[in-house]
């Protein structure tokens, strides 16, 4: 920490929300521009925002259902008020951004009931420069233990008819594609969803923050107004959303605000609401490039399940391992190295101890570290989460006897126990329990099929990457991602943390490339990647991932100069800059390596072919850089001659600018090397 200011205002007022005058707390942004109010009504209580004196949230509910109490949401009145001001700097263990501000304005409102049972809540509001969030904390009372929440009332009533960015609420997965409509016309959403005002003038994207032990929330449109949507949390089997004992806490219902698309990536809002790193030792978490057997089981030219074409042999990942020493890619993945794929859909199935009689995990663990280079275990569940908890344990052990210390987990198919939901309760406090484990054993997760990120990585930094969003892996069975399916995710999914898209696939025409695909009808499929090979290297930038897969089969890189952008590309940065940026159209991306002076840059468009020209004012002052560009040719198109591009360099200094021509489908990738 760089330095911390930190002011505590505390009043104590009494207010009654039974009297007939309205009553009510406000709070704004330390720059001011952003304001929240607390109204306390007779019958209920609400919140509003504005930003630059302009309606974002109108008046919204706020409150509880429980199924064995009344409700808390009405009858109360304020009986104190707290305000405090932070303003202080810390430091990421890994990340987007080395340092990052806190500078926040906060209020806590104790709250008491006017019935008998004086029941108490506390409301906690902050509000940062970058947008505002709240919780709820139900503190420890004698007239409260067990807590079962059927409803969280908390409302969201959008000021106008926002175009919004969102997949429809799923309890069990996030692997949709975007779609765009007004919010009217929204039904329910997973968070994040983000929303842009018709003038482009204003950008806000709800989500949730520090999900811990809570159901995750969607939202759900609200039968009062088109505009109005309520929290949705997962259900237990029997119906409940939350089971808790006081005190408890809610995760923090965010509104990320900005003035341009790319003030919602850059806002660091949901890592600042989550706790400071709990764990005393981190030398061993290490950000990591890695490659890996896996892109060809989805092909369908490898299995894993043990035959004539399994992947994950000795011989294969030796391969991989050889490969990976000579350039410069720290990891390697090896899917299907464990019995019990041929089990599938069986209860314990996968034997996490247990390798296939073709592949020496031993061995292997021995070759790789001799070579400088590291495996990377892989736990597959099934989502028999129930008995992966009985075998972490063990299963960790082997892998730490063994120095691999970074594990990609995943939970493909219907929860066990049945009738849990992936973003349910359960399997929220699931997720924790593994990466809490995880860190006792010293390894780093990449969870498949993962609970949202909501900023979890800074409390626990060995919780480095997630899928949870429609990844490469479709483009190989299905009619695949869209090209302007990238340029919404920056703004949507990865705003709430790293992704694992795992992009590098430089063989993209690998089926039958000559139909049309049909997004809405995934039977047309054909099989292919929807990109330029120049937009593939720039992915390694416009997705932020601290553990970031290359990832097609070993000899399509093989003799490729485009190739020497994976090697060189990092996966830990000092700072990002968001240059532009149009949802669904377009977005650049630079960022700093945090171990030298050089800046990288990625650069990708939708299905439109665009130009985009960047000043290099990000870059250092008085200092010489070579531009090493790879960029799409004019002759370039993701549909009919994606592989075309150009390397070329160029000496350039932070008072130049550059014209970055994009394909239609395509991307440009630049390596800024400092000179001097």
């Amino acid at each position: 920490m760089l330095r911390t200011l930190i002011i505590f205002l505390a009043t104590v007022v009494i207010y009654s929300c039974s009297s007939k005058e309205i009553t009510s707390v406000q709070l704004n942004s330390p720059d001011g521009k952003i304001t929240v109010t607390l109204s306390c009504f007779p019958d209920s209580l609400y919140y509003a925002i504005e930003m630059d004196g302009t309606s974002i949230i109108k008046k919204s509910l706020l409150g509880f259902e429980f199924n064995n109490q009344a409700p808390l949401a009405d009858s109360l009145r304020i009986i104190s008020v707290t305000e405090r001001s932070a303003n202080e700097q810390w430091t990421q263990v890994w990340g987007e951004t080395k340092q990052v501000t806190d500078n926040h304005n906060q209020v806590t409102i104790e709250l008491e009931e006017m019935r008998a049972s004086g029941r108490k809540l506390n409301l906690i509001f902050k509000v940062f420069n970058d947008g505002t969030a709240f919780r709820y904390h139900i503190p420890e009372q004698t007239n409260i233990d067990s807590i079962f929440i059927i409803n969280e009332k908390t409302q969201f009533h959008l000021a106008q008819d926002y175009s919004t960015w969102f997949i429809p609420a799923h309890y069990d997965s996030y692997e949709l594609l975007y779609q765009n409509k007004l919010a009217s016309k929204v039904e329910s959403a997973n968070t994040p969803v983000t929303f842009e005002s018709n003038n482009r003038k204003t950008f806000l994207s709800i989500h949730e923050a520090n999900l811990t032990n809570y159901a995750g929330m969607t939202l759900k449109k609200h039968p009062d107004s088109d505009l109005l949507f309520h929290a949705e949390l997962v259900p237990w089997p029997d119906g409940t959303k939350v089971k808790a004992k006081a005190p408890m806490a809610t995760p923090w219902r965010t509104i990320q605000l900005g003035r341009s698309a790319g003030d919602l990536s850059e806002s660091t809002m949901i890592l600042n609401l989550n706790e400071p790193n709990k764990l005393a030792d981190v030398s061993w978490i290490e950000p990591m490039k890695y490659i890996g057997i896996w892109w060809g089981m989805h092909l369908g030219t490898h299995t894993w399940t043990v035959g004539d074409r399994h992947g994950a042999t000795t011989e294969n990942v030796k391969k991989y391992i050889d490969f990976a020493a000579e350039n410069n890619i720290q990891s390697v993945l090896a899917e299907g190295w464990n019995t019990g794929w041929e089990h599938w859909g069986r209860p314990r199935a996968f034997d996490f101890i247990t390798p296939y009689e073709d592949f020496d995990l031993p061995g292997l663990a021995e070759y790789a570290k001799a070579k400088g280079v590291e495996l990377i275990g892989h736990h597959e569940t099934g989502g028999d989460a129930e008995y992966y908890e009985e075998q972490m344990d063990k299963a960790f052990s082997l892998y730490q006897s063994l120095g691999i210390r970074q594990l990609k987990t995943g939970y493909a198919g219907g929860i066990v126990p049945r009738g849990q939901f992936h973003h349910g309760q359960f399997m929220v406090s699931h997720y924790r329990k593994v990466v809490e484990k995880a860190a006792e054993y010293q390894i780093s997760i990449n969870a498949h099929e993962p609970i949202k990120a909501t900023g979890i990585r800074r409390t626990y930094p060995n919780m480095m990457t997630r899928e949870g969003a429609r990844g490469m892996e479709w483009n190989a069975w299905s009619a695949g991602n869209p090209p302007e399916h990238h340029t919404i995710l920056p703004f949507t999914r990865n705003l709430g943390g790293p992704l694992d898209y795992t992009p590098g696939i430089f063989d993209l025409l690998y089926g039958n490339a000559g139909e049309r695909v049909l997004w809405n009808n995934q039977d047309d499929a054909v099989s292919r990647v929807n990109t330029t090979l120049a937009k593939q290297l720039a992915l390694f930038v416009v997705f932020y991932s601290p553990q970031q897969m290359a990832s097609d089969l070993i000899k399509n890189y093989e003799n490729q100069p485009a190739f020497q952008f994976i090697k060189d590309v990092p996966v830990d940065w000092e700072f990002s800059k968001v240059l532009n940026g149009k949802i669904g159209d377009y977005i650049t991306i630079v960022r700093k390596d945090i171990n030298s002076n050089n800046w990288y840059l990625g650069a990708i468009s939708d299905e439109e072919g665009r130009s985009l020209r960047i000043g290099l004012g990000f870059l250092e002052q008085d200092r010489k850089y070579i531009a090493e560009i790879y960029q799409d040719s004019p002759d370039t198109h993701w549909e009919t001659n994606p592989y075309l591009h150009t390397i070329t360099k160029k000496s350039i200094t932070n008072n130049d600018s550059l014209n970055l021509i994009l394909a239609p489908g395509g991307g440009q990738a630049i390596r800024f090397r400092a000179d001097n």
